[in-house]
């Protein structure tokens, strides 16, 4: 059997970063102030049509992973809670919470709430349709 896992959300930044992301990048295919490049890598308000796609269909990021900033939001493993935001070294959410974190944009979010950084929260069972899941392979697992 193998064992799987949902990220927690500090892959999503740590991840960018080793692909050369900086802070000041709001993407990992960069800045893109006007937001001219995201219809080339996500679905969201301007060009959904006002649901979600299958994945694929739009450019992925670096590592080769499709749908990174926009059509659903991404439930990770993390209880929410306030990000102060500072330098820390592999900062530790809460061990229990009401909300779990989500991360990303949605095929209905403007362009800005698409920035890699972008968090939010939600209860666990919450059936959004706008929501989604990414599953993790455990290193070393067969």
């Amino acid at each position: 059997m193998r064992w799987c896992c949902l990220p927690v959300w500090l892959l999503y930044p740590k991840g960018l970063r080793s692909l050369g992301w900086t802070s000041d990048r709001r993407f990992s295919y960069g800045d893109d102030p006007g937001y001219t490049s995201l219809t080339d890598y996500a679905w969201y308000g301007d060009n959904s049509g006002g649901t979600t796609h299958p994945v694929g269909q739009k450019l992925p990021n670096p590592w080769g992973l499709y749908d990174m900033h926009g059509n659903v939001r991404e439930w990770c493993e993390d209880w929410f809670d306030t990000y102060v935001g500072g330098i820390a070294v592999d900062p530790q959410g809460p061990a229990t919470g009401s909300d779990h974190l989500i991360r990303g944009g949605t095929w209905d979010n403007n362009a800005r709430d698409c920035r890699s950084a972008n968090r939010d929260s939600a209860p666990p069972g919450n059936d959004n349709d706008n929501f989604g899941f990414r599953v993790l392979l455990a290193p070393g697992q067969p």
